[in-house]
């Protein structure tokens, strides 16, 4: 099981630390298995971390749920519950969530990395089919960070759920907000999020400093002391269970 932390699981050049991430399948039935590096496995199911792959691969049942975010190379997806539609073409900055029981072909040129967050078979529900993210999706307003832990003005925060699961608690979409600035807290879900627009630090209880801009993945285990700061607009895509 691993430590509650923040990390970078991705930069937007595609870059990583390998030293985060340790080989491993999600599963004996896991077609990206051989090329997976994970940097997160929770006793509650939730894996996050990267696929650096190419080739061709297929699934008549994938066995968990995965939201990836592809950073390098190019994705080709083709579902087989939308027959007659043409293939997804994921290049870097794009998102997509394959449900559990999902049948499907990918294709990944030389090169391809993808940041993932998976919910693994025993506690995500079967939901069949793609679901692409519109980082441009319209949004509704949303709850902002409790008045006790805010520095200066309330937020404007907006979000819409792209994807639910409520067998796992797990939601998937797209939120923005205006910048704001929170003191620490233990972070209350497990969320992975990658920064379509704006830049955001994230400070730990010991000082430590994490810092992310437009493009890049980052991934906060449920329970990580870490504050927030933002000094303009922020919108990211998320997965929280």
């Amino acid at each position: 099981m691993s430590i509650p932390a923040a990390l970078l699981l991705a930069g937007a050049d595609g870059r990583f630390d390998a030293s985060l991430f340790t080989p491993a399948a999600l599963g004996s039935d896991d077609p990206f298995g051989a090329d997976r590096l994970v940097a997160y496995n929770g006793s509650d199911g939730i894996a996050a971390g990267v696929v650096r792959t190419s080739g061709r691969f297929a699934s008549e049942d994938f066995p968990h749920i995965e939201m990836l975010v592809v950073h390098a190379g190019k994705v080709l997806l083709d579902s087989a519950e939308s027959s007659g539609e043409p293939a997804l073409e994921l290049a870097p900055g794009a998102s997509v969530v394959i449900g559990r029981g999902s049948a499907f072909k990918l294709e990944a040129e030389p090169g391809t990395l993808w940041a993932f967050c998976a919910v693994n078979r025993a506690a995500a529900g079967a939901e069949p089919g793609l679901t692409l993210l519109d980082p441009r999706a319209m949004l509704s307003p949303s709850a902002a960070p409790e008045p006790q832990i805010l520095i200066g003005p309330e937020p404007q925060c907006r979000s819409r759920n792209a994807f639910e699961d409520d067998a796992s608690d797990l939601r998937i979409g797209v939120w923005d907000s205006t910048p704001y600035r929170r003191h620490g807290r233990p972070h209350k879900l497990n969320e992975l999020m990658h920064l379509v627009e704006g830049s955001v630090t994230l400070e730990g209880a010991d000082g430590s400093r994490l810092s992310a801009g437009p493009g890049a993945t980052l991934f906060v285990a449920q329970g990580t002391p870490c504050a927030w700061h933002s000094t303009a607009y922020v919108r990211k895509f998320y997965a929280v269970k």
